[in-house]
């Protein structure tokens, strides 16, 4: 289709938030229909947010049947604190299922009565869980003391007692077989198949996610995908869904990997932007940071192409943003409710896949952590789809991308900053067209 690279090229100007009273430029794009590439794979359909419960609220319901209806059955939703003890009730960064708890006793006790509506809810408009198995139920924690985070934007703490590794790993273990177990009941054999498990969320960010160890957490993952496979054995496991420090986490997950002989499926990881006010005398705007995001991503990139075992797994960009805190605000997130954020994830997408392919890999997903703040303000400024139920214009992007089909063509145009310029400086001259 020619449509599907004319479009993304013409996505360019905004992203490179070009300045203030700029004049028009006549910019020329050939297209060359006769040349065809490979198929357009659709890396778009991966979403996620911090706050589990939402998905179950009026706004959330509807955020989640619009991306349903953009690829049925074929939209994946990551979302935090799935195992989190509580009763359901959402905050910012917070949610819980109360999956977990012991009596008196210190018997096991399971409640899947808030996670089943979470899948339920899913499901009846057509997504699919990808599942990130945390956080720690406060029966289980080394330290459940304070277990619920205090954490607003700009205060309070966010790593608490649900954190923390478990006291007992069997009983970890035994948490996921039998919540997969149920799940396997419940939505069949096949679709349970069909879902992504993974374990934690950017647990080499031991100030904000996890309050263990590196070989704890490895501990944790390889108790994790044996309770997963014990009760799917042919369930789709990876991970780690580590954050784009720039650090070895990556390299030595899967170097644990390879020696415990844990089951990997699939490689996790999290790549993000860098947005900032720019001032100039008396005028400011956003100036977006794409190349920290490309360059996180391709570091990634470049540990997994170095790994024999590693380089054929297809790659899941666990959360892939602007920025890496959706439900914090500021100046520097002002390009949230307008069309830089929709021009953007039109810019940065094509860039991670071509990041990806240059090094022989097999992206096949690119998520956003965002979808909706259920009861704030309209337009409070959040990194979300949807504002009170309104689509912003990020919404009509993933709708653009889900009407890319068949094969890529070639395109070029005579405004394109190169990848490697992008790379090393992201958009600061000419405008991205």
């Amino acid at each position: 289709m020619v449509i599907g690279p004319v479009a993304m090229a013409l996505a360019g100007p905004l992203a490179a938030g070009p300045t203030p009273g700029q004049d028009p430029f006549p910019v020329t794009i050939q297209v060359d229909a006769s040349r065809t590439g490979p198929p357009v794979q659709p890396q778009w359909r991966f979403f996620g947010a911090d706050e589990p419960n939402y998905a179950t609220m009026k706004d959330g319901r509807t955020t989640l049947a619009t991306l349903g209806s953009l690829a049925p059955d074929r939209v994946y939703f990551r979302t935090h604190n799935l195992l989190t003890s509580g009763d359901g009730t959402p905050a910012l960064k917070w949610g819980s299922t109360g999956i977990y708890s012991e009596d008196a006793g210190g018997r096991p006790h399971y409640d899947w009565s808030i996670v089943d509506r979470i899948f339920d809810t899913y499901r009846a408009r057509r997504v699919k869980p990808y599942v990130e198995l945390g956080f720690m139920p406060e029966a289980m924690s080394t330290r459940p003391i304070p277990y619920q985070h205090d954490w607003r934007p700009g205060s309070g703490e966010l790593r608490t007692g649900w954190a923390y590794p478990p006291r007992d790993y069997a009983r970890w273990e035994e948490l996921i077989f039998q919540w997969v177990r149920h799940c396997v009941d419940r939505y069949g054999r096949d679709d349970v198949a069909s879902w992504y498990f993974e374990t934690w969320n950017e647990a080499n960010l031991p100030q904000y996610y996890w309050g263990g160890t590196r070989e704890e957490f490895f501990r944790l993952h390889d108790a994790a995908m044996r309770g997963v496979r014990r009760a799917l054995p042919n369930a789709r496991v990876g991970g780690p869904d580590s954050a784009g420090a720039g650090d070895d986490f990556l390299q030595a997950f899967m170097a644990h990997a390879k020696a415990a002989g844990t089951p990997t499926d699939f490689l996790s990881f999290h790549a993000k932007g860098q947005p900032e006010v720019v001032r100039t005398g008396a005028t400011s705007h956003v100036r977006m940071g794409i190349d920290t995001h490309l360059r996180a991503a391709d570091h990634q990139f470049a540990a997994i192409a170095g790994d024999p075992a590693f380089r054929t797994k297809p790659i899941i960009i666990g959360e892939s943003d602007p920025e890496g805190c959706a439900a914090c605000q500021g100046p520097a997130n002002a390009y949230r409710n307008g069309t830089m954020y929709s021009s953007y994830t039109a810019a940065v997408f094509p860039r991670l896949r071509d990041l990806a392919e240059r090094r022989g890999l097999t992206l096949e997903g690119v998520l956003s952590w965002a979808f909706e703040f259920e009861d704030q303000a309209p337009f409070a400024g959040f990194r979300q789809l949807t504002s009170n139920g309104i689509n912003l214009p990020v919404m009509n992007m993933f709708k653009l991308f889900a009407k890319m089909t068949g094969r890529r063509v070639a395109a070029i145009s005579d405004h394109q900053v190169a990848l490697d310029d992008m790379l090393r400086g992201g958009v600061r001259g000419p405008a991205d067209v």
